[in-house]
């Protein structure tokens, strides 16, 4: 899918998809990191045609980044509909863009039918296998989550200590319950997950 370039806040605002993450990275032109940024953003972006993404280059669009609070360029500002939920920081790889994206569609292949889900938002970072163990058998068992990589994102990650008064990962919060490490019976227990092979 092709990034479509952006001139203001309230043209952020009016291409919103309410029903799916919405991605906008804003970057400065000239800037390496930013240039950067925006080369891997499009290579992830041909691979995927069912995610939303938009840019603005902050040398023209002044006023999305104040209303957003986001102070240093690139970043890659994450929506769930018109509601921000995290920013990325920085140049990344072209694979953690699409694995982030990935994510999303995961998220957003929930049957119509299907009863709705406790909100479930994964902290994380790339080298915890925990992390990754509990990522794996959230989505076996179907149950729909973002993740937030708190090594890309220090926001992120003073939220999580000041909720849970830890640094460790994997947390998971679920619906406002903060669960320290990968703590299968609780997490079972919250989400009403059967397993018999526990």
């Amino acid at each position: 899918m092709a990034i479509q370039h952006i001139r203001s806040f309230n043209e952020l605002r009016s291409n919103l998809k309410e029903s799916s993450k919405n991605y906008v990275l804003l970057y400065k032109s000239g800037s390496e990191a930013s240039e950067c940024s925006l080369g891997n953003l499009n290579a992830a972006a041909q691979k995927l045609d069912s995610v939303s993404i938009m840019a603005a280059d902050v040398a023209q669009v002044r006023d999305i980044h104040t209303e957003i609070g986001v102070s240093s360029v690139p970043s890659l500002l994450v929506f769930e509909g018109s509601q921000f939920i995290n920013v990325v920081k920085g140049c990344n790889e072209p694979s953690y863009y699409i694995s982030l994206f990935e994510e999303s569609v995961f998220h957003a292949a929930r049957q119509s039918d299907e009863k709705p889900q406790k909100r479930v938002t994964v902290y994380s970072t790339p080298s915890c296998s925990w992390c990754n163990t509990l990522k794996s058998y959230l989505k076996q068992h179907h149950i729909h989550f973002t993740d937030i990589d708190v090594s890309k994102n220090q926001h992120a990650a003073e939220e999580m200590v000041r909720r849970s008064g830890q640094q460790g990962v994997p947390q998971t919060d679920i619906e406002g319950q903060i669960i320290v490490g990968f703590d299968k019976s609780r997490i079972n227990s919250i989400l009403g997950i059967q397993n018999s092979n526990n």
